[in-house]
């Protein structure tokens, strides 16, 4: 029935991915599936990735490797060391082929124009809407915030974004995620020498509406290299536990950097920080 529809659905195993308990069934995967299959086009095909259902229109060996080499590859190690459970919503992530049916589907999805031209994370819709042929750092990097609000709801923005800008450009170390660095490095060491970046501290206090500011660039970059500075020294993921812990007295993360790395260092933190940054190249 699927093929004769031109529409593929590979039923993954209904199995938590590692380190992540999925709450969603096989009755729940399949009315999923189902009620897609009514609004897509026949050549659109399905694939099962729990906790995910993902849906592409490149072909069915382009959507399958997505799903199997990106969206489980990081689902499995974002479990390993950042997350215990799945969205609690079942969502779909959009694969679309090119610039022309993203920007078609984004409109069909949420009734606007998509305001970026790699892709999105629409809690409202349920979905995450990706324009594939951009790669598939936008979509790790998307895929990290449903998981961030199940696990660490009202998680502020500095530190949903950093993590999410983190692993956009990511591999593996050890069987562990990592970030790499990326194309934000130069915008920040240019900043930087134009002594134009807020403190650490400043940037933890940032509110949300702040954040995504006039210098919402700017942001994105510091807070990705400050959990990147983190992860360089083996203290990311005790500064995420340590946050999970902490964020009920203090939810900015201040409290939790702090208590990572040592009151000691909080004297020269910016100034090591800064070094860092300016040391590091992308290549």
């Amino acid at each position: 029935m699927a093929l004769l529809w031109g529409v593929l659905s590979l039923l993954a195993p209904m199995t938590a991915q590692a380190g992540v308990r999925d709450g969603f069934s096989r009755a729940d995967y399949e009315a999923h599936v189902a009620a897609l299959r009514e609004r897509i086009p026949n050549d659109f095909v399905i694939v099962v990735e729990p906790p995910f259902v993902v849906v592409g229109n490149g072909g069915a060996k382009a959507v399958r490797r997505s799903a199997e080499h990106t969206v489980r590859w990081a689902v499995e190690r974002l479990g390993r060391d950042f997350f215990d459970r799945a969205p609690k919503v079942l969502l779909t992530i959009w694969l679309l082929s090119d610039r022309a049916s993203y920007e078609l589907w984004a409109r069909r999805l949420t009734g606007e124009a998509p305001d970026t031209p790699y892709g999105f994370y629409t809690r409202r819709h349920k979905a995450l809407v990706m324009n594939i042929a951009t790669g598939g750092g936008t979509l790790v990097h998307e895929i990290v915030h449903p998981f961030v609000e199940a696990n660490l709801p009202g998680c502020p923005a500095w530190l949903n974004e950093g993590l999410g800008s983190l692993f956009e450009q990511s591999s593996e170390r050890d069987g562990h995620i990592v970030g790499l660095t990326n194309w934000r490095l130069e915008g920040l060491q240019d900043a930087l020498r134009k002594k134009s970046v807020p403190t650490l501290r400043a940037l933890v206090a940032t509110d949300d509406d702040t954040f995504y500011g006039r210098d919402s660039g700017r942001n994105y970059a510091q807070a990705r290299y400050l959990l990147y500075w983190l992860q360089e020294r083996g203290l990311l993921q005790r500064f995420w536990r340590g946050y999970g812990r902490t964020r009920g007295e203090d939810p900015s993360g201040w409290s939790a950097l702090v208590a990572t790395v040592g009151k000691s260092a909080l004297p020269e933190l910016d100034r090591a920080f800064r070094a860092f940054v300016l040391a590091l190249a992308f290549e």
